[in-house]
């Protein structure tokens, strides 16, 4: 009944959120997009009983490129639920997937067509130029989801566009925990599991948590895309511990 109860509440949310952004996202200043982002990310996590807490994080400097564990397809509204600014980098098909691609891709998300070296191209070229804007821009270097307690190695090709604009890394850590468990089994999405069934399994669960904590930023300028992945991959992995 937990489940259920809890899905029957999240639906009205998520069409509520499709008609902000439908409606009336493009017409706010950044500011005001900004506190939406951040209350209905918010309320996404309470209303599946999933707790927030935020560790670290002064405030970045503009034209950032923020780097994350990747764990859940939740994993976007638990950095947004701390820092709304973020511009996810996202792999294409989530765009369509029911719903929740509309809301994706209505706050801004960049899509990449991860088995294109040339659509990555066009993507660094993206980033490069919203950071140059003063844009926080967010990726997974993982690629994919993982277990949680082992980071996947870190891919670096989105990060020569922090390295072209020597714009800061801001690495953050995501650790999902349960009742029993030091890294939560219900919200990792991986294997053969589908949308539906990950839903199901978060919205079933018993006091599921996420940590978020903003780790120090890293500077670009001395290192190349390589070594600036490993370093942030080094970072995350002694926090994650």
């Amino acid at each position: 009944m937990r489940g259920v109860f809890r899905l029957a509440r999240l639906a009205p949310h998520v069409l509520h959120g499709l008609w902000i952004v439908k409606r009336r996202f493009g017409q706010l200043p950044a500011v005001e997009r900004q506190r939406l982002v951040q209350w209905w990310s918010r309320k996404t996590l309470a209303i599946l009983g999933i707790s927030l807490q935020h560790e670290g994080g002064a405030p970045a400097p503009a034209g950032h490129l923020l780097v994350a564990n990747h764990v859940s397809w939740l994993d976007i509204a638990a950095v947004h639920a701390v820092l709304p600014q973020a511009r996810f980098v996202s792999k294409a098909d989530v765009r369509h997937w029911p719903l929740v691609g509309g809301l994706v891709e209505g706050v801004g998300t960049l899509f990449i067509e991860r088995a294109s070296k040339r659509d990555a191209m066009r993507v660094v070229h993206q980033t490069a130029a919203a950071l140059q804007a003063g844009d926080c821009v967010a990726v997974f270097p993982e690629g994919t989801t993982g277990a949680g307690p082992a980071l996947l190695p870190f891919h670096a090709n989105l990060l020569q566009a922090a390295v072209a604009t020597e714009a800061p890394l801001l690495p953050v850590v995501l650790r999902w925990h349960e009742p029993g468990e030091h890294f939560s089994t219900a919200a990792r999405f991986i294997g053969e599991t589908t949308l539906v069934q990950s839903l199901w399994a978060i919205a079933s669960a018993r006091q599921l948590g996420i940590a978020v904590q903003v780790l120090p930023p890293i500077a670009s300028t001395a290192l190349d895309r390589r070594a600036l992945a490993e370093r942030a991959r080094q970072d995350i992995a002694r926090h994650l511990g």
